[in-house]
């Protein structure tokens, strides 16, 4: 989804909050691969080329993975977001930095669905 590509979202989600989730898998990631940090940052500014104007950055879970059974505490509070119909859209670079499993992708596209969120 991009402005380039005329995507124009419903002026009742720009009223609520982008979410941008930053996520990297290990804490080499985080010390290394800067350039995936820089551009998953740089998500606030594509969310503000939307029409957002209130972007919120969740990078509680950088050096943390999805795969097994550690909490992901800003998961958590993207989950209690959603719950909440405050978002109107998450960013982030790819889909797996949200989710590594089934169950947790389908759980944040049930609760998008619900609250007519955007991904």
């Amino acid at each position: 989804m991009s402005v380039e590509h005329g995507a124009i979202l419903p002026p009742a989600l720009l009223q609520r909050r982008a979410v941008v989730y930053v996520r990297q898998s290990t804490q080499t990631q985080v010390m290394v691969n800067l350039e995936s940090q820089r551009r998953q940052y740089n998500l606030v500014e594509a969310a503000r080329g939307y029409g957002f104007a209130s972007v919120d950055v969740i990078d509680d879970d950088l050096g943390i993975s999805a795969s097994g059974c550690a909490e992901r505490p800003g998961f958590e509070r993207l989950v209690a977001l959603l719950c909440s119909g405050a978002v109107g859209a998450i960013f982030c670079l790819e889909v797996s930095r949200l989710a590594r499993n089934g169950r947790d992708w389908h759980h944040v596209l049930e609760l998008c669905g619900l609250v007519e969120a955007r991904v």
